[in-house]
């Protein structure tokens, strides 16, 4: 499925969004992320596909590879942290603390009796339980039905309580609320609700990080963007709003189009737009893109992707499976990449765009396109992975290193 937003706004960067989100703030983050030794702040690659462009025919592919931001595989690194910290400070005003501080741990004794807990499907609770476990702070995981063991395997190894949960994710939300309430214990969620914004905007903010790093590897300036189109994958819509909103604001009247990218059974944000206002997944939620089955989108995002995403669209998990091998395999002119089920919606996107003439026409893709992909994660379910690609990732970063060898 494929619509165009109505309500999108092509105007400078609204003043009531940039108190949401902008470009200072996630300076800031970017700052504070920098002193976590669990992250790649030195930037992640951006890989052109030139191979793949001219298959497609389009002009230029850029894929922004979050598979290498660090250990945990996946963009998630960038959010969870910051909220934790941003929680933390706000907590305890007077002891004016530090992220360089909390990151090495120099606050263990104060933390100790603090917990945070989170619902996930995995890459969000991974990546606050590794951050729980820096800052010296107890941390409890839930997760549903649907998340498999080698994921809640990946959560329990940073010493995290994990609590599962029958029904879907947004079910699994609703526990951690409850028991967060039982139990005087602090949500740090990325996706928000009546009455609970700052952690989601916060999680946003770090996000943003992806969008600066773009611009400064690119030949992007304030007047001209690198690109055209830009595909970025929904969920709750937190990493789309951190992207559309920093690139929105860096860029101004001269941003390029976004389309928003959904599994056909999760399709809450489509749904949105379709209705003018947040509301409610119509499919089973539960999807191969399993970062991306969510039956609900985060109202504070909402307020950016209403105002700023151009297109959404829907596809399916044959589509994403499809785009991980069009990834891994590579050709003479690109390098095999390691992209997991959720960091391929983007190129199953534009793959499925191209394929519809009237769709592709809409969204003025032609053979003059520059397109921004971002693969938010890599193999962070191994054998899942395997399944999908027939392969396995190390199989793939040896092909991929081979290439490099190359000259590639």
């Amino acid at each position: 499925m494929f619509t165009s937003n109505e309500n999108v706004l092509h105007l400078p960067y609204p003043d009531g969004l940039k108190a949401i989100l902008n470009i200072a703030s996630a300076a800031q983050s970017r700052e504070w992320l920098s002193h976590w030794q669990s992250i790649n702040m030195a930037g992640t690659r951006l890989w052109n596909l030139p191979g793949l462009a001219q298959q497609l025919g389009v002009a230029q592919i850029s894929l922004k590879d979050e598979s290498t931001r660090s250990p945990l595989g996946s963009f998630k690194a960038l959010g969870a942290p910051i909220a934790l910290v941003r929680l933390i400070m706000r907590r305890w005003p007077e002891h004016r603390l530090t992220a360089k501080d909390l990151f090495e741990g120099r606050h263990r004794d104060l933390l100790g009796h603090f917990t945070v807990i989170s619902a996930t499907d995995g890459n969000h609770g991974k990546a606050l339980a590794a951050a729980a476990q820096a800052v010296g702070c107890e941390c409890v995981i839930v997760i549903h039905a649907n998340v498999n063991e080698e994921r809640e395997r990946a959560i329990a190894r940073f010493g995290a309580r994990i609590i599962r949960t029958s029904g879907n994710y947004d079910e699994s939300v609703e526990e951690a609320a409850r028991l967060a309430t039982k139990n005087g214990w602090n949500v740090v969620s990325d996706t928000s609700y009546e009455g609970y914004e700052d952690i989601p905007r916060d999680v946003m903010q770090g996000y943003s990080a992806i969008a600066a790093e773009v611009i400064e590897q690119s030949d992007s300036t304030v007047d001209e963007c690198a690109f055209t189109h830009v595909f970025v994958q929904g969920g709750v819509g937190g990493l789309a709003a951190g992207i559309v909103g920093y690139l929105w604001e860096f860029h101004q009247l001269n941003r390029p189009r976004f389309i928003v990218v959904e599994p056909n059974q999760a399709d809450c944000l489509y749904q949105s737009a379709a209705a003018g206002r947040v509301t409610k997944a119509t499919g089973s939620v539960d999807s191969l893109m399993a970062g991306l089955a969510c039956g609900e989108a985060s109202p504070i995002a909402w307020k950016i992707l209403q105002a700023g995403a151009d297109y959404f669209m829907t596809v399916s998990d044959t589509a994403a499976t499809e785009a991980m091998r069009v990834a891994a395999t590579g050709n003479a002119c690109d390098a095999p990449l390691l992209v997991g089920e959720s960091g391929a919606a983007g190129l199953a996107g534009l793959i499925a765009l191209l394929q519809q003439p009237a769709w592709k026409a809409e969204a003025g893709l032609n053979a003059e396109s520059r397109v921004l992909l971002i693969s938010t994660e890599g193999a962070t379910a191994p054998s899942v992975y395997k399944e999908c690609v027939g392969e396995t990732a190390e199989s793939v970063l040896s092909r991929q290193a081979a290439w490099l060898k190359r000259g590639g």
